[in-house]
């Protein structure tokens, strides 16, 4: 199993910035692609950047330019770097990793909740 720690979410107004944590434990070596997703209010949760292997991600189209994705192996920490952020970046935040063995799974941290005010 693996389990997902995020961290660094919080109130900031439109413009400014956030880092957000996802710390990963267990059988991290089983891990195929971790990132993250969002969930506002009455809306679906959605992809926001994503690893997709080693070196290779995934944006959204709405953080492409203001989000970047970050990773600390020495760590087995998965960082979202947040910019120019937006009242519509508002929501809770979770952390998602694939696993490819034992058996494959997904799973999913706590949430962080961000919120940006205009």
């Amino acid at each position: 199993q693996v389990q997902l720690v995020e961290s660094g979410g919080g109130l900031v107004q439109a413009g400014g910035s956030l880092r957000l944590s996802c710390a990963a434990s267990g059988n991290t070596f089983s891990i195929n692609t971790i990132g993250w997703y969002r969930q506002a209010p009455g809306k679906q949760r959605e992809l926001v950047a994503v690893y997709i292997s080693e070196d290779a991600t995934t944006y959204a189209d709405s953080v492409k330019g203001r989000f970047t994705l970050s990773r600390e192996y020495t760590k087995n920490t998965v960082y979202l770097h947040m910019n120019t952020l937006k009242p519509e970046d508002t929501a809770v935040y979770y952390c998602a990793a694939d696993t490819i063995y034992g058996p494959p799974a997904t799973y999913w941290g706590q949430g962080t909740q961000v919120t940006v005010s205009s």
